[in-house]
């Protein structure tokens, strides 16, 4: 077994397995999927370490639980369409579990690809889940991301129902703000 082959392992185990990440798929892909290739070649050793390292300006993969966990809350069935927004290992583990991904690369002034979509992505923090992002999901789709606002954050569901877009807390989670969609200095009174 390689070194990346090792520490791919190593990630599931210790990382993923003890955080109730309970999709098969998921794990398995995770061992299979060389985390390092979504990451620059002077920052491919951060791979598989328990932190979030930056992939591009602004952009970063989450913590291996944090997007397990997160890939996991969608609850991807095979056939699925998704789109990922500034989430590259995210969609390459939806993919595993033969979901059609759309990639995207966050940028707050690109123009959104058209929907709908089964189930939508991020592996950044957002104060909140923009509406447009929402608008996307299909009937039963879901918004999986962390939302936060100050040093605390949490995993949120969005669901579409046939009335409305239901919300429920997934686990907490603070990783760094998605350029763009950081917090907006404001006035108190």
């Amino acid at each position: 077994m390689g070194d990346t082959a090792e520490a791919r392992l190593n990630m599931v185990e210790s990382q993923v397995r003890t955080a109730d990440v309970t999709d098969l798929r998921i794990q398995d892909a995770m061992r299979r999927i060389p985390r390092e290739s979504f990451l620059p070649a002077d920052r491919a050793f951060l791979a598989y370490a328990d932190v979030e390292p930056e992939y591009a300006p602004g952009r970063r993969l989450l913590r291996p639980r944090d997007v397990a966990k997160l890939v996991q809350l969608a609850a991807p069935v095979a056939g699925e369409s998704a789109l990922a927004i500034a989430a590259p290992y995210a969609a390459a583990l939806l993919e595993a579990c033969d979901v059609t991904v759309v990639r995207h690369d966050g940028d707050p002034a690109g123009a959104l690809p058209a929907g709908p979509f089964d189930i939508l992505v991020c592996e950044g923090a957002v104060v909140r889940a923009p509406e447009a992002w929402l608008a996307l999901l299909g009937p039963g789709g879901r918004a999986v991301v962390i939302e936060r606002n100050g040093p605390a954050g949490r995993a949120i569901v969005h669901v579409r129902t046939p009335e409305a877009i239901g919300r429920r807390t997934g686990f907490d989670s603070a990783p760094p703000y998605l350029t763009g969609f950081e917090p907006q200095a404001g006035f108190a009174f």
